[in-house]
């Protein structure tokens, strides 16, 4: 890998590209309209221009007006037209050849350059599919899929319990909880563009994969067991008739049973058909309810005959409704939240339009106004006939027509009044009639029976087959974004409109087990909670529906969850239960999806009110923590840097991996740090060189009180040969310790740097990746030429040592200077992590072999204060002593190419002047300045060598360099000679000499 030269200038204007204006005498050239003279596209295929007036001499310009390509994620039917980029605005065409370093191109103008994009990878469709209006598509299907069996044959029976007046508080508070529902539906599906996968796919891209896809699965779910609860109220009735022609396939409930297979089987084919004949069949069913109410209101009026006054039918009376206005609890179930659980699945079929959100022409539209128009006619209509029927018709009769009464004194019951008697029944409880026992009183009120029993044909079936297709579409889109396993099968479509058919399959087999219950009370209350739990968390983003807010969602979802408790206690909790362990397992698996949910919106307001609070938080030494900006360059070539560092900030403390860029930028190193597991920001700046590049990053990067205070980068070794890159990675410590920063340099024997070799270049880079180390970190900070290599996320994540368990090893510490005591913190974090913990941390200082024990002792006591665990300290005496005489000599060849040749004349002078060009170059006078730190770094490696040859780590106490006393290449020869021939890895610290450890209180 070639590497760029630190002090090289960059114009930035060299970087952008010419662009190519297609005119030919002041006209486009052939083949390059885009529009009927509006636009000019270029030659690229991506940029337009807009034709500048006449009467405007020479004005041309690439800004376009607003239009609607510019904001679409899918375009068909003809050619896209893309907004020019930043970069075509204000380019040169003479001059500007490639986009500057720091240039990226938005998701748009990517898509456009060739990226992948879902919904760009279909051709145009060959054909338009069926699409519906909001009258057929939502309000029909949400009418009939409310208008169910529970309205048939329920809600009688409910009004005998609760009377009218609580069954219209059930049915208000029923209709409260779908109203708000709706409206948060509504406020949803305006947030943007809604595709297929109706409420789960609203909830979803507004919540997040997490809570949308544990709440679309139950929600698919609840719906399924719908088709099951609406089919078993369909054989319900046909049971019925079978028994009062004296017909039976085997007895009652398996009766049930076969003839709901039977049905749902049925259903099942008219799904499978096509979106085209379901609808038809939902528009047939609905003319068959209209009829049907129409047959019960005549009904009511058409005055009583014998035979329905004997079963408790007689017309409008007052009395009758008084007296069924107050509630008569009977049975287990006889209670107000009993009955509320029986009804509210009725209510439960608002979601039946939205579920199908894809057949729709306009779902912004049709979705709002068919929702909420549903649920007013349907409320409407539940009220009228409670009240109708609790009008006209007694709690119990016996249906005997010789029941009739002559005397009043010693009958029982409303009906005396009118001359009937059924007190023996009513005594015994064993009357068969009357709005308490009978499920078929609107068919025994209607004026024509057969209709209202075609009514319930049609509501129960329809309501099966809006719950079949709606469990369908919703697990079809659930499953192609594969947000749980094993569940990717599904979510294939077939044919023109994307028909789920294995959707319907699962469905199917998922209503056939629940129909083996044939219990139309206890599969009630069983989807109640799924659905209420659903609709508690509608909630959105940015909606464009007026009548939303938030505050209305909110109460909404505090009633659900309240209904919910009232209704079941153990099934709330286990609705709930499978809700968290959903979203559990999603949060623990992190889809790889980006929808823009509320969910990320949060996450941002949380960060930024914390960051901002942190304003009012004055600094402390025990919340000191080391936040470290991370000089890596591309962070995939110094895989070793990145994880060193991440072993002691990851859950701790801030890290950010630096890039001081030169001419390009690669925009996946975040990818890379994420698939690393590494809990890190990236952050790349554009500069001439290496001082100013980290300059601007030590004074810029962090946010508020959440920015860095420790600089760490990697030893420069080839600053031999290098002198004024060398020159520059002095200059940046120097500015790191005027900033106030702590520096940590790493040094490793094998080196930093990772590069991919020249052969592999000749090979497929998809298939082939070779990497090598190189033993001589080329580049300090790290200023790279990106030009040849491929981008960061095709890269394979290498291991380093410093991934894998130290095992039982020592930690070196040579506290030699006291900087604040950032040399003992970093140790003592590295030690609190499970790869370095059972290493044993051994602290060596100098001292005084006449006050050995002592000293030791002393650092012995500070050190047990500060609470850090260390026990083994070694006071070094004989790092007094002078150096080898061989060690001296080594240190002064490495000096010998930067001396500054003297002349006599510059003999005589006291100060040598070393130039400006070449500032590295060192005098006598420097040498003789800085002999005792020179010969304390010469004696401190000899040390090394014989105490720490086989430790983990070598954390040495770094010497700090003058500035203008010390030349560059002798500081980092003291860096170099200090660190030279180990083994184990070297880092040198140096704090800000401001405390870090504290053995206080406060």
């Amino acid at each position: 890998m070639e590497l760029a030269v630190a002090n090289e200038d960059v114009n930035l204007a060299a970087f952008r590209s010419q662009i190519p204006l297609s005119i030919n005498n002041g006209k486009p050239a052939p083949g390059e309209f885009d529009g009927p003279g509006c636009y000019r596209c270029y030659r690229d295929g991506n940029s337009v221009e807009s034709c500048g007036s006449d009467g405007i001499v020479g004005y041309e310009t690439l800004d376009a007006p607003p239009h609607y390509d510019f904001y679409a994620n899918t375009v068909w039917g003809r050619q896209r037209r893309f907004r020019p980029s930043l970069f075509q605005l204000h380019a040169d065409p003479e001059q500007d050849s490639s986009p500057p370093p720091l240039y990226e191109e938005t998701a748009a103008r990517q898509i456009a350059g060739g990226g992948s994009s879902e919904e760009e990878e279909e051709d145009e469709p060959q054909s338009e599919p069926t699409r519906l209006g909001w009258v057929q598509g939502v309000m029909i299907r949400c009418m009939l899929n409310i208008w169910g069996v529970i309205l048939y044959l329920r809600l009688p029976w409910i009004t005998a319990q609760a009377g009218i007046g609580l069954t219209w508080v059930i049915i208000l508070l029923s209709s409260c909880i779908t109203g708000i529902t709706g409206l948060s539906t509504s406020a949803i599906a305006t947030n943007g563009k809604v595709k297929g996968g109706g409420t789960y796919f609203l909830i979803s891209r507004s919540l997040g994969p997490e809570l949308g896809g544990s709440i679309g699965l139950i929600l698919a779910f609840a719906n399924a067991v719908s088709v099951s609860m609406h089919t078993v109220g369909f054989a319900e009735t046909v049971q019925e008739l079978m028994h009062e022609n004296g017909a039976a396939i085997v007895d009652p409930i398996n009766d049930i049973r076969i003839i709901s297979v039977i049905t749902v089987t049925c259903l099942l084919a008219i799904s499978l058909a096509g979106m085209e004949w379901e609808s038809k069949a939902q528009i047939l069913f609905f003319l068959v309810i209209m009829v049907s109410f129409g047959n019960y209101i005549v009904g009511t009026i058409i005055p009583a005959s014998q035979q329905k006054q004997a079963k408790g039918f007689f017309s409008y009376r007052a009395d009758i409704f008084a007296t069924n206005f107050v509630p008569s609890w009977r049975g287990p179930e006889g209670s107000f939240f009993g009955m509320f659980s029986i009804f509210f699945p009725s209510a439960t079929g608002i979601l039946a339009g939205a579920n199908i959100s894809g057949d729709l022409k306009d779902p912004t539209v049709a979705i709002p106004r068919g929702t909420l128009m549903a649920i007013f006619w349907t409320t409407l209509s539940y009220l009228i006939i409670s009240a109708t029927i609790g009008a006209c018709v007694v709690r119990d009769a016996s249906g005997l027509v010789n029941d009739t009464s002559l005397t009043t004194d010693d009958c029982v019951g409303l009906a005396c009044q009118y001359g009937w008697d059924f007190t023996d029944c009513i005594n015994n409880n064993t009357c068969t009639y009357g709005i308490s026992n009978y499920y078929q009183t609107m068919s025994m009120v209607s004026g024509f029976a057969p209709l209202i029993t075609a009514g319930i044909f049609g509501a129960t079936l329809s309501s099966a087959l809006a719950c079949l297709v709606s469990a369908a579409k919703v697990f079809q889109c659930l499953c192609k974004d594969k947000l749980y396993p094993l569940i990717g099968f599904f979510g294939k479509g077939y044919g023109k409109n994307d028909e789920p058919l294995r959707g319907y399959i699962l469905t199917y087999i998922i209503a056939v087990c629940f129909i083996l219950i044939a219990e139309l009370n206890t599969i009630a209350p069983i989807i109640s909670n799924f659905f209420l739990c659903s609709y508690c968390l509608h909630f959105c983003w940015r909606p464009s529906f007026q009548y939303y807010s938030k505050w209305a969602s909110l109460l909404g979802a505090v009633v659900s969850v309240v209904v919910m408790f009232l209704l079941t206690w153990w099934a709330a909790l286990i609705a709930i239960g499978i809700v968290v362990f959903l979203l559990g397992y999603a949060l623990y698996k992190r889809p790889a999806v980006n929808w823009g949910s509320s969910v990320q919106a949060s996450s941002y307001n949380m960060a930024l009110s914390y960051c901002i609070g942190l304003n009012f938080v004055e600094d402390h030494i025990k919340n000191y923590r080391p936040q470290c900006l991370v000089l890596t360059g591309p962070p995939s070539s110094r895989p070793a840097l990145v994880d060193f560092v991440s072993s002691f900030t990851k859950g701790l403390s801030l890290m950010v991996c630096a890039h001081v860029l030169i001419t390009a930028r690669s925009s996946s190193h975040v990818t890379w740090l994420n698939q690393r597991k590494v809990k890190s920001f990236y952050q790349g700046v554009v500069a001439r060189d290496l001082q100013s590049g980290a300059n601007i990053l030590l004074q810029g990067a962090g946010l508020g009180r959440i920015r860095p205070n420790v600089m760490l980068m990697g030893f420069k070794a080839d600053w031999r040969d290098t002198p004024q890159a060398a020159h520059s990675y002095i200059g940046t410590l120097h500015d790191a310790f005027d900033l106030q920063y702590g520096v940590c340099v790493l040094r490793m024997k094998e080196g930093l740097d990772v590069y991919r070799s020249p052969q592999s270049d000749s090979k497929n880079l998809q298939v082939h990746h070779q990497f090598a180390w190189i033993n001589k970190l080329k580049y300090g900070v790290f200023a790279v030429n990106l030009s040849n290599r491929t981008s960061v996320g095709t890269e394979p994540q290498l291991g380093t040592v410093f991934q894998k368990k130290q095992g039982k090893k020592t930690i070196d510490v040579y506290w030699l200077s006291d900087d604040g005591g950032l040399t003992l913190l970093l140790p003592y974090l590295l030690t609190r992590r499970r790869r370095w913990a059972r290493c044993k941390v051994r602290v060596f200082v100098g001292g005084d072999a006449t006050r050995k024990e002592q000293q030791r002792e002393e650092i012995l006591a500070l050190i047990k204060k500060f609470r850090l665990g260390f026990h083994d300290v070694c006071v070094l005496p004989e790092i007094q002593l002078n150096p080898r005489p061989g060690s001296v000599e080594q240190f002064e060849n490495m000096l010998g190419p930067f001396k500054l040749e003297t002349t006599t004349k510059q003999c005589s002078d006291s100060e040598p002047q070393r130039g400006n060009k070449q500032p590295w170059r060192i005098t006598e006078q420097d040498l003789e300045r800085n002999r005792a730190k020179s010969l304390r770094q010469i004696r401190l490696n000899e040390i090394l060598q014989e105490y720490s040859r086989e430790a983990a780590l070598i954390v040495i106490t770094m010497p700090v360099g003058r500035r203008g006393i010390c030349p560059s290449t002798l500081y980092l020869a003291w860096l170099d000679f200090v660190s030279r021939d180990l083994r184990p890895p070297v880092l040198m610290i140096r704090g800000n000499q401001e405390n870090v450890l504290t053995f206080y209180c406060q």
